[in-house]
This record gives structure tokens, C-alpha cells and sequence, in this order.
């Protein structure tokens, strides 16, 4: 009876680990994309498991594949569509296959006024009527990159420690909470087709995605990191998402210092 125990213990220890090590294995997982509307399939659509930050993309059959294991999240976009968050299961790691079907987004255009400037034809007058605002980036003895300010001030520098070390602030917030999502930007470094996507976009859906926040926090985040109005306006996803992590990883050196 004694031996008997014993094995009966050894046996579910075995499989308790063999389970526990066949989880952590990635899978590869695979489908196709469909307009539910037209029932069509949907080439090139994005699609990113952000738990491992790894990228796939639809061929012309809306046919996509990526690594993945049960109850990583999938996030699937594409322009004119609404995205769609998909979490990987049991059944669909054992299927292999399986159909999605996004929907088409309603846009509405607005209205956009031009305010164009009368200018005079002559240089010296011109000049003055046009609007100039300079960015200026200055650095941190000790650190490899510095900050973009959107103007120059003798207490930007102060600005970004004020906001680092400041209990109250959003940014000490932010990247107190959400670093196991910050340190994911590192493993985005590692896949192309990530990066090449947010290279293509501008509408932050994907960055806001990836760090667990919404579009609106990414603004006041770069802000408080003193970068300046233009380039929270004008950079593209990839940008953005780079001088955010630029940031953290100074946060971590002034924090560890």
C-alpha cells in the first residue's frame, strides 16, 4: 500500500508538470479573416498578439498564423474596419483553425475649415506673419539620448525629474504600474512586422493596445517626458512608441540612481 502511495503521488507530479511545461510552449495557432458583411476575405490585416509583442499579417485569403499560447490576447486591424481582441483558447490551440469576421467601420466626414495666411510677397513682412515654433532637444550627463523640449526653458530639466520622482504625478504612475508592459517594448525591437506596422500608423490605436492604456493618456505621457507638441502631433506609431520607451529606460537609470 505504501509503494502504491508513493507511486500514486509520483504519477500525478508527473503530469502536473507535464501539463505546466506543455502550457508554456508556444502554439501555433492560424485562421482567416472575413468582412461579416460581404463574407470576403480581408488581405493585410494586422494582426498582434500582444502578450508576446509578435506580429503576423492576412495573405490575400485573409489567411494569417503566429505563436501563441492559451489566454494570450490577439489584436486584429486594419483601415476602414473596427478591431477586434480575440483570446486564444483551448479550442482553438487544439483546432489550429479557426474564422473571424471584422466590421466594416461607418465614417463620418467633418467639416474642415482652412485658415490660410495673407501674406504680402515680401520676405521680411512674411516672415513675421507665419508662425515658427523651434523644438530643442537637450541632454542628461550619464544617459545616451536626450529630451525634445517644445521650447527652450531653464526648467525643462527640472520639469522631467519634477514629474519621475513625484508620487502624485501621472508619469511616476505610469511607469511604476506598467512596467511589465514597458519592458515588453524591448521584445517589439525583435519583430518586424510590429515595427513595420506602427511605422505605417498614426492613430495610437496599436501603442495604447500594447501598453494597456487608452489613446488619450499617450499625449500627456510624452508631454510630461518634455517632448514637444509637434512630434506628439506629427510622429508615426513606431516614433511614438520609441520615445516612450526612451523615457522609461531614463526613468529607470534617474530612479536607480
Amino acid at each position: 500500500m505504501k509503494y502504491f502511495t508513493v507511486f500514486f503521488f509520483t504519477l500525478l507530479s508527473a503530469i502536473g508538470l507535464s501539463q505546466e511545461t506543455t502550457s508554456t510552449i508556444p502554439q501555433r495557432v492560424s485562421g482567416y479573416i472575413y468582412n461579416d458583411n460581404s463574407k470576403e476575405p480581408i488581405p493585410n490585416v494586422n494582426v498582434i498578439n500582444t502578450n508576446k509583442v509578435r506580429g503576423a499579417m492576412s495573405d490575400a485569403k485573409g489567411y494569417f498564423e503566429i505563436d501563441v499560447q492559451v489566454n494570450d490576447t490577439l489584436h486584429f486591424s486594419i483601415l476602414g474596419f473596427q478591431s477586434l481582441r480575440i483570446r486564444v483558447t483551448n479550442d482553438w490551440v487544439k483546432n489550429k483553425v479557426t474564422r473571424i469576421q471584422l466590421t466594416e467601420k461607418a465614417i463620418a466626414l467633418e467639416e474642415v475649415v482652412i485658415a490660410p495666411f495673407h501674406l504680402t510677397g515680401y520676405l521680411e513682412v512674411d516672415s513675421k506673419l507665419i508662425p515658427t515654433k523651434e523644438n530643442y532637444r537637450y541632454s542628461i550627463s550619464g544617459l545616451t539620448q536626450g529630451y525634445e523640449a517644445g521650447e527652450y526653458s531653464p526648467n525643462a530639466f527640472g520639469k522631467v525629474l519634477g514629474s519621475i520622482f513625484n508620487p502624485a504625478d501621472m508619469l511616476y504612475n505610469f511607469f511604476g504600474k506598467n512596467g511589465r508592459e514597458l519592458k515588453k517594448l524591448k521584445e517589439m525591437r525583435k519583430d518586424d512586422t510590429v515595427r513595420n506596422l506602427l511605422e505605417s500608423k498614426y492613430d495610437r490605436e496599436t501603442v495604447a493596445v500594447l501598453l494597456g492604456i487608452s489613446k488619450d493618456e499617450i499625449p500627456q505621457i510624452l508631454e510630461r517626458c518634455s517632448y514637444s507638441e509637434a512630434f506628439i502631433q506629427e510622429a508615426n506609431d513606431l516614433q511614438i512608441m520609441d520615445a516612450i520607451s526612451a523615457c522609461y529606460e531614463q526613468y529607470k537609470v534617474l530612479k536607480r540612481n
